[in-house]
């Protein structure tokens, strides 16, 4: 049993990595697999909540198990710190959970050897921890079985509002590889019998899909409405990585080639997009490893004392090590220096940052144009590692258009003729004006939420349900949005 509760829990960490490499999670403080680890900490120390506290033999079992090294009075602390010394912990769906629920349901990862089980192999991690957990007493008490019913029927509950529950299914461990060739996470059972060749060909399928062509990426790119100078410039710079790749491959050297990038453009031009499919693009191409992108602004990365701001701006670089560290609104990091703000702090950290990782870290710098150029020209440093700009320009009325029914088309609805002519209307005159709030994309996507809202509202009180009245957009569903702008 003590083989196959590590063979799960690493099953648990690799399907947590795979996770976080396909996008999902990535935007948390803390990487899912280090997020697993943490829940499974807690889960055990709320399983301690028994009289007499816990054993010599269960503490030994902890840090064995999840590679910890707590002395009792630490786990004490650490009990009353994250309050799982509650009742009420039992309540509360452990957060890595439901990204492994995401992944299973959501529609946003193509599936590996275990089709729609990843979350309930968690699930079954979580019931053999504690059965070994309250296995090292010999002195079992009716309380710790409690507890763990208790928390094990609030998971299977989670499980069954998603339909993703089967009490009876087969759960055996799969190890997480990383093919460093291709840099990523396969998966390999561990009983290799039980593969059966249906399982072994949709594993298959699954790697083909993950593994994207950057000329597949390309054409994600070049399908995007606009952005005709950013695609040329992202296109030149991914023929620089391809040559550079090949010269590495003839054991010749690379081009000296600035890697980290600054996006300069008002809001909702497209910006994280991009750099999302940019980073797809280096991970393809071997430049980076894992090619996830993490975003962060001023307040992400600067803290309220001294000393604080270096951690904080360490955590988010090791965290985006192996991808992308996208920094929006770059500019608010330098707009206070020289009157005792941390902001400077958090850049001198970065720039030693990206001297320590060149090979396993990319930079963008994002914001407003102008505001950039003051940024960049704020430190010496900035300006030498950040050389190349790509220029997001703002969209066309009728490129805002296009973006509108594209969102439209995705959440199948469609505009009457009246109310697209209404919006054109609207978005030619707001392009013209522009006023200071003006955010391109972002307004077109509240624009069309407050329709949607809107229409809703109307749909109940006409009591009607067909398609066309479901689907269909008034001029009348925008009209007093539009007026009020």
């Amino acid at each position: 049993m003590a083989d196959r509760l590590s063979g799960l829990i690493e099953t648990c960490y690799g399907m947590a990595a795979a996770i976080n490499a396909a996008g999902i999670g990535t935007d948390e403080r803390m990487k899912l697999q280090a997020m697993v680890r943490f829940e499974f900490l807690k889960f055990l120390s709320y399983l301690a909540y028994t009289e007499g506290g816990i054993t010599r033999g269960e503490l030994d079992f902890i840090n064995r198990t999840l590679g910890y090294d707590f002395k009792r009075e630490e786990l004490v602390q650490f009990r009353f710190s994250e309050h799982t010394a509650i009742p009420e912990f039992a309540r509360i769906v452990p957060r890595a959970l439901k990204f492994f629920v995401l992944a299973d349901a959501g529609g946003k990862m193509k599936d590996e050897v275990y089709r729609k089980k990843k979350a309930i192999t968690l699930v079954e991690t979580y019931r053999l921890l504690g059965q070994n957990y309250i296995a090292q007493d010999e002195k079992c008490t009716e309380k710790e079985i409690k507890l763990l019913s208790s928390y094990m029927k609030m998971l299977e509950d989670f499980l069954k509002e998603y339909g993703l529950f089967r009490r009876n299914a087969h759960i055996e461990p799969i190890l997480p590889v990383i093919d460093r060739r291709k840099k990523k996470y396969s998966f390999d059972k561990l009983e290799k019998n039980g593969n059966s060749e249906k399982e072994k060909e949709a594993a298959r399928q699954s790697e083909e899909d993950e593994d994207q062509s950057v000329e597949s990426m390309l054409a994600e790119l070049n399908a995007l409405t606009g952005l005709s100078s950013v695609k040329q410039e992202v296109s030149h710079l991914v023929n620089l990585m391809q040559v550079a790749k090949l010269r590495r491959e003839q054991g010749m050297k690379e081009p000296s080639v600035s890697k980290h990038l600054v996006f300069s453009g008002n809001p909702g031009t497209g910006k994280t997009t991009v750099a999302r499919l940019l980073a797809k693009i280096y991970r393809s191409l071997g430049i980076l490893e894992r090619g996830q992108l993490v975003e962060v602004d001023r307040g992400g990365l600067v803290g309220g004392y001294i000393g604080q701001t270096a951690a904080k701006t360490a955590e988010v670089v090791d965290e985006a090590i192996g991808g992308i560290l996208f920094i929006d609104e770059a500019y608010a990091l330098t707009v206070g220096k020289g009157d005792g703000d941390f902001g400077q702090e958090a850049v001198d950290t970065l720039l030693k940052a990206m001297e320590d990782n060149r090979d396993s870290l990319i930079v963008i710098v994002a914001g407003y144009p102008d505001l950039m150029e003051e940024f960049l020209s704020s430190n010496p440093g900035l300006r030498s590692r950040f050389s190349r700009f790509i220029l997001f320009e703002d969209y066309t009325p009728e490129e805002l258009f296009e973006i509108l029914l594209s969102m439209c088309k995705k959440q199948e609805y469609i505009l009457s003729d009246e109310a697209g002519e209404a919006v054109k209307e609207f978005l030619r005159q707001r392009c013209a004006d522009k006023p200071d709030n003006f955010a391109n994309a972002r307004d077109v996507r509240n624009l069309l939420e407050r329709a949607i809202t809107n229409q809703a509202a109307r749909v109940i009180e006409s009591k009607k349900s067909d398609y066309d009245t479901l689907a269909r957009l008034e001029k009348c569903d925008f009209e007093q949005i539009i007026n009020k702008v």
